[in-house]
């Protein structure tokens, strides 16, 4: 019996270390081993093994403790039940150490599994995060574009606004000049008008004094 809570506590000792110290594959296979026995009828028989022994190492307790009350009735102990004593409490010792290990690597398998999961999720955010500072870039890119293009657009403004300010000017002052050549246009027609009116005047006069000149003829 000793040569097989010596195994099991080797055994126990070897797969705590495993999953303490990373080895190559071996720990990740560790971890997948023992989801195995965690899941289905590996859980099941894990279980009923671990209740088993726990009840061995109840057992001795209770035969621990039975031998030294007899022992403190009796005043002095039988070598029978020194030996006996020696056992279970070798046995005791055994189980115990057992069920400890058992706890410690049950609670280190739980702690890596977290340990992965916290790594993947760091690894998923330091890509998002990573993802989000290409897009800040992207839009500080853009943004920079966006910029210069409205800075020509606003430099092709004033110099159309400048432009237009110009043409405006020059149309001020050519309607100004027609204006003027208008006006000038109309004064002429007056100017003509009364010229004709002047001159058919002077045509009657002519004809008039030309009749008078052909009357003291005759």
């Amino acid at each position: 019996m000793y040569q097989l809570w010596i195994l099991l506590l080797c055994v126990e000792g070897v797969v705590a270390f495993l999953l303490l110290v990373e080895i190559g594959p071996l720990r990740e296979l560790l971890i997948k081993f023992l989801d195995l026995l965690k899941t289905g009828t590996g859980s099941v028989i894990v279980l009923t093994v671990a209740g088993f022994m726990f009840m061995i190492f109840g057992s001795n307790v209770m035969s621990i403790i039975n031998i030294r009350n007899k022992g403190s009735r009796l005043g002095s102990t039988s070598p029978m039940d020194q030996v006996l004593y020696r056992t279970h409490w070798l046995d005791a010792s055994y189980l115990g150490f057992i069920l400890v290990l058992v706890f410690i690597i049950d609670r280190v398998h739980c702690y890596l599994k977290e340990l992965i999961e916290l790594r993947n999720n760091v690894g998923s955010s330091t890509d998002e995060v990573e993802n989000l500072w290409k897009k800040n870039r992207q839009f500080k890119d853009r943004e920079d574009k966006t910029s210069k293009e409205m800075k020509l657009l606003q430099d092709e403004i004033s110099t159309l606004s400048e432009s237009l300010k110009k043409l405006k000017l020059e149309c001020q002052g050519k309607d100004q000049k027609i204006e003027t050549a208008e006006a000038h246009v109309t004064a002429l027609q007056k100017q003509s008008a009364e010229l004709l009116l002047e001159y058919d005047r002077l045509l009657e006069e002519n004809q008039n004094l030309q009749s008078q000149g052909l009357g003291h003829r005759s």
